[in-house]
């Protein structure tokens, strides 16, 4: 062989060489960072640090201010489009039964009988890089399938799944297929004040990242909009401008952080009045996550019911001031009876966090998970103590299903007054009861709670069948006419009545109930 071929076959095997070794490098590489670039974190951002300064936030010009935060929020805020059916469209009689082929040649007659759908919109908040949103729930509630499209500040679109939903907050999870999304950071709802600057963003009427400015005018509000048993409503309220399709928006401090979940208005109009209300973070994103991580919201169950302390009863107890929340009857084997904690209690603080309505006291367990301990600060016979509890999980409760009328609907079998020894009377408070005359002294009579109607004053409350009433205000019920006029004349002079009952095992308890202003 030539020298010349030599040096060329030489060259040749060097660079096959080198070739090969390269390609076994990039191989190795590869094979090490692929289970990487594989794994997809789902992470919320948590925050208490302003991204402006205390110093830059005293001496900014509030314009400029805002214009930071909504340039920072706006992107994550997104718009959604539900598409919900319309129940009731084709009449369920004789008349109005077809068979497919009977449609077949009147294209018009089968689009007539279709089930009809409406879309409604409102917004979200996403919350992780990879597509988790958090919103109302009756933003989506009842979308059909394949029926929930999202829309990003930038008109990107995505359809959307259900991860799950939260009815006694009113709160949602869906997701989107993203990556690298931008998401909000959340802060800690309990810092803001009243009189702070926030600001909402979200899609009123159809008007995509639309940023209002206001206030927080009060913090804690119970309005009683949700519509559920075991509902949580300790609202921020504010007066930045939130309409119909704010819902599911962000509220925002002037950290640009995430501090509620726009939810409702208060308006005779339909439209904004100056009155908002927002789910805080700390609740709204608690949810979120039990959501995101077991597909349902894990709640923390202390097990008692409760009813804000008020001048008279801190008068009839004693207080020098009118501060905390009554325990007003505790759950057997419950977290707060193995506790050592009774009936009569006072809870000033949860956590440290004063609390003077039985709304306060719900959110601060609320943000808890099962298996955390709580601390209670309580006032018992004039002492003040702490104690810690470990909060049980609460366990799903089968609600049966009532009749569409069923609040106006008495059965015919169990007529008003007195039948052979049994009278039964209908309360407006959501109640039946019956009254079992004494044998002895047909004057008296053993009263129990015959029916409570579903999400009811009485039922929100706690009131349960079978619960025998014997005190209203202190003072004992002989028969049902005793019990009618103690409940209106302390219904009309102080909105409010407090009910003692014994359960169907013995044990005694109360149920505060309020009437409407």
């Amino acid at each position: 062989m030539k020298r010349k071929d030599l040096i060329l076959t030489g060259i040749l095997l060097l660079m096959i060489g080198v070739t090969i070794g390269t390609l076994i490098a990039l191989y190795s590489i590869n094979k090490e960072l692929a289970p990487l670039s594989e794994v997809r974190v789902t992470e919320i951002n948590r925050s208490t640090d302003p991204f402006i300064s205390d110093e830059a936030l005293e001496n900014s010009d509030a314009r400029f201010l805002f214009r930071k935060i909504a340039e920072e929020v706006t992107p994550t805020v997104v718009y959604i489009e539900a598409i919900v059916p319309i129940e009731g469209t084709i009449p369920n009689d004789e008349n109005h039964r077809f068979e497919e082929e009977d449609l077949e040649d009147d294209e018009s007659i089968w689009d007539r009988l279709m089930p009809q759908r409406a879309r409604t919109v409102g917004s979200g908040v996403l919350i992780t890089s990879d597509g988790y949103i958090l919103t109302n729930h009756h933003v989506v509630e009842g979308a059909v399938e394949n029926g929930l499209n999202v829309v990003l500040s930038d008109k990107r679109e995505y359809p959307a799944q259900m991860i799950g939903f939260d009815t006694s907050t009113d709160l949602a999870v869906i997701k989107i297929n993203g990556t690298d999304l931008p998401k909000v950071t959340v802060g800690d709802s309990e810092t803001i004040d009243v009189g702070e600057w926030v600001l909402a963003i979200g899609n009123p009427f159809r008007l995509r990242s639309t940023v209002t400015a206001g206030i927080v005018s009060a913090l804690s509000r119970d309005v009683q909009i949700i519509n559920d048993r075991m509902r949580i409503e300790s609202f921020i309220q504010t007066d930045a401008a939130i309409n119909k399709g704010n819902s599911g928006g962000a509220l925002v401090n002037t950290s640009g952080q995430l501090v509620g979940i726009n939810t409702a208005i208060a308006s005779q109009t339909g439209t904004y009045q100056g009155y908002g209300f927002a789910v805080p973070s700390n609740l709204a994103i608690k949810v979120a996550q039990d959501i995101i991580e077991y597909g349902q919201v894990r709640r923390a169950l202390l097990g008692v019911s409760i009813a804000a302390i008020d001048y008279n009863r801190a008068v009839e107890k004693g207080m020098e001031t009118v501060r905390g929340v009554e325990i007003l009857s505790v759950s057997r084997d419950g977290a707060a009876s193995e506790s050592g904690l009774i009936s009569g209690d006072v809870v000033l603080r949860v956590n440290g966090v004063e609390v003077n309505e039985a709304n306060q006291l719900q959110q601060q367990v609320a943000v808890l998970s099962p298996g955390e301990n709580v601390r209670l600060t309580i006032l018992r016979d004039g002492d003040i103590f702490d104690r810690e509890v470990p909060l049980k999980l609460q366990e799903p409760e089968e609600i049966p299903e009532i009749a569409a009328n069923e609040e106006n609907l008495i059965p015919n079998e169990i007529p008003e007054g007195n039948n052979g020894g049994i009278e039964y009377k209908e309360f407006e408070l959501g109640f039946r009861l019956i009254g079992i005359a004494n044998p002895e002294d047909p004057a008296e009579q053993d009263i129990y709670v015959h029916h409570v109607y579903k999400y009811s004053e009485a039922w929100n409350r706690g009131m349960r069948e079978d619960h025998q009433i014997t005190e209203i205000d202190g003072k004992k019920v002989e028969n049902l006419g005793r019990l009618e006029e103690l409940l209106t004349q302390n219904l009309t002079s102080n909105r409010s009545v407090t009910l003692r009952y014994k359960d169907d095992e013995g044990a005694s308890g109360y149920i505060r109930l309020e009437k409407d202003q």
